[in-house]
C-alpha cells in the first residue's frame, strides 16, 4: 500500500465521477431508446390507421362503386406533410371478390394478401405479419362497405424497419446526453477543485509542521461548516504542537538545570569536607546541607517515575469509607505544622454534619498537599489560604483558595500540562513543573477532576471533586 501510486483529489474524483456519469447517462440513452421507438412506433401505426381509413372513404363513392386513381399518393404525401414523418407505405385495395384493383400486380403482392388473408387481421387494426423471405411488415386493413355488404378492402402496409425507426428523435436523445456528460463533468470538476485546494493546503501546512516549521497561515473565510472546522482545527493543533514544542525545550532546559543544581551543590559541599577546607561543626553543617539537597534531588527523581506511571495509567487506589470532615482538617494541620514560616493563615472550613465517601486518603492528602504548597508560593507576604469542604451532588467539593497573585489569563490554559511552569514562577520556586498534572491524574482516578475555579490578582481558587465511589 505506501508503494501504490496515489492520485490527486481532483483527478480520483472527476476520473470517478465521469465513469459514474457515464454509465449512468448509458443506462438512461438505453430506456429512452426503447422507449422513444416504441412511442414513435405507436405514433406511425395511429398515422397508417388514419390514412387507411381516409383512403377507404375516398375509395367508394354514395352508389358502392371504387374509385381509385392517383390521387391516393396525395393523400399519403398529405398525411407526411401534416404529421412531419418520413413514411412511405405501400396501398392494395382489392373490391368485394378479392380481386387487385389498385396496386401493383406481381408475386410480392399475391404472396402478401395470401398471408394477410391468413392472419385474418382486425378491421382498422395494425397486425404484424412475416412474408415467406423472413421480412416482417405491419398492415392495417379497412373495409369499404355498401348497404351491409364487403365491397371491397383497403390494404396499407409499411416494413417494419421503416416502422420503428426514429433518428431524428434519437439524435436529439444523444446531444442531450452528451450535453449533460459534459455539463456534469465539468461541474463536478470546478467543484472537487473549489474543494481539494483547501486540503492540498492543509496537507502542504502539515508538511511544514513535519520539518518544524509551526507558523503556518490558512485560509479561515470558509464557508462550508466542515472544511472551515478542519482548518481552524489544524490551526488550533499547529498552535498547540508549537507550544508544546517550546514547552519541550524548556522542559530539557529546566530539567538540566534543577537536577545538575543540587549535583552541582553537593559536589562542591562534599569537596569542601573532603579537601578539610571545611571542619568540626561547619563540616556538619555542609553535610546536612548535602543530605537536604539529596532529598530534593531525589523527590525530583521519584516526581519524574510517578508522573511516568499515572500518565501511562498506572494509577493504584485503595478505598475506603471515609470521614471527609477529619480527613481534611487531619491534612490541613498536618501540612501546616511542617512549615516553617509562621506567616501562612490557614482557615479549614468543614460542614457541620459529618460528610462520608468511599477515596483513596492517601491520594486525597497527595493533592491538597500539591495545592496547598502552591498556594504558598502564590502569596507574598501574609499570606492567606482558605480550604472549604462541600457537598456535591455525586461526591464532594474542595475548594483551597489563596490571596496570592493569581495566574495571569495567558497561562491559564496550560497549567495542566506537563513540566510547564509559569515565566514567574520559574524564576522563585524550583521544581519540574509536575504538580498540577499529577494531581489531576489522581483526581480523575478518584472518579473526580481537578480545576482552575477562578483566578486573578485578588487570589486563586482550585477545586478538587471526588465521585462517590462504592465500598
Amino acid at each position: 500500500m505506501k508503494n501504490r501510486k496515489r492520485k490527486s483529489m481532483l483527478s480520483y474524483w472527476t476520473t470517478r465521477y465521469l465513469g459514474t456519469l457515464f454509465v449512468g447517462l448509458i443506462v438512461i440513452g438505453v430506456i429512452s431508446s426503447v422507449w422513444l421507438n416504441y412511442h414513435e412506433t405507436e405514433k406511425r401505426l395511429n398515422i397508417m390507421k388514419l390514412m387507411v381509413e381516409d383512403i377507404a372513404d375516398r375509395a367508394i363513392d354514395s352508389d358502392g362503386k371504387l374509385r381509385v386513381g392517383p390521387y391516393l399518393m396525395r393523400i399519403i404525401d398529405g398525411r407526411q406533410r401534416i404529421f412531419e414523418i418520413n413514411l412511405m407505405p405501400f396501398v392494395l385495395i382489392t373490391d368485394g371478390q378479392g380481386k387487385l384493383v389498385y396496386g401493383r400486380e406481381d408475386k410480392f403482392t399475391q404472396q402478401f394478401l395470401e398471408i394477410t388473408a391468413l392472419a385474418k387481421p382486425e378491421n382498422n387494426t395494425p397486425a404484424l405479419i412475416t412474408l415467406h423471405h423472413g421480412e416482417r411488415f405491419y398492415v392495417v386493413t379497412q373495409e369499404m362497405t355498401y348497404e351491409g355488404k364487403v365491397a371491397g378492402k383497403v390494404y396499407l402496409f409499411s416494413p417494419e424497419t421503416e416502422i420503428v425507426k426514429s433518428n431524428r428523435d434519437l439524435s436529439l436523445l444523444f446531444i442531450l446526453l452528451g450535453s449533460l456528460a459534459l455539463l456534469g463533468w465539468l461541474v463536478i470538476y470546478l467543484f472537487t477543485r473549489k474543494l481539494s485546494d483547501p486540503i492540498q493546503k492543509v496537507a502542504d501546512a502539515a508538511k511544514r509542521i513535519v520539518t518544524g516549521d509551526y507558523d503556518i497561515q490558512l485560509q479561515q473565510d470558509i464557508r462550508e461548516k466542515e472544511m472551515y472546522e478542519l482548518i481552524d482545527s489544524f490551526k488550533e493543533m499547529a498552535d498547540r504542537l508549537r507550544q508544546l514544542e517550546e514547552m519541550r525545550t524548556e522542559l530539557l532546559a529546566g530539567v538540566t538545570h534543577e537536577l545538575k543544581t543540587p549535583v552541582t551543590s553537593i559536589s562542591g559541599l562534599v569537596q569542601a569536607v573532603k579537601d578539610e577546607v571545611v571542619t568540626g561543626e561547619e563540616a556538619k553543617e555542609f553535610l546536612n546541607i548535602c543530605v537536604k539537597e539529596t532529598g530534593r534531588l531525589q523527590k525530583m527523581v521519584e516526581d519524574l517515575l510517578d508522573f511516568n506511571s499515572f500518565a501511562i495509567g498506572d494509577i493504584r487506589v485503595s478505598k475506603e469509607w471515609i470521614d471527609m470532615n477529619m480527613l481534611v482538617q487531619e491534612i490541613t494541620h498536618q501540612w501546616l505544622i511542617t512549615q516553617e514560616e509562621d506567616a501562612i493563615q490557614l482557615q479549614t472550613r468543614v460542614p457541620a454534619h459529618s460528610v462520608t465517601i468511599a477515596t483513596d486518603p492517601l491520594r486525597v492528602q497527595q493533592i491538597l498537599y500539591n495545592l496547598l504548597n502552591n498556594a504558598k508560593q502564590a502569596v507574598i507576604g501574609n499570606g492567606r489560604i482558605e480550604v472549604t469542604l462541600h457537598e456535591a451532588q455525586e461526591g464532594i467539593r474542595i475548594d483551597v483558595k489563596d490571596n496570592g497573585m493569581g495566574v495571569p489569563l495567558e497561562e491559564q490554559p496550560l497549567i495542566f500540562e506537563r513540566f510547564y511552569r509559569g515565566e514567574e514562577k520559574k524564576h522563585r520556586v524550583r521544581g519540574l513543573g509536575l504538580g498540577l498534572p499529577f494531581s489531576k491524574l489522581m483526581a480523575r482516578a478518584l472518579g473526580g477532576d481537578l480545576r482552575l475555579q477562578e483566578s486573578s490578582s485578588q487570589g486563586t481558587i482550585f477545586s478538587l471533586t471526588i465521585g462517590q465511589g462504592n465500598k
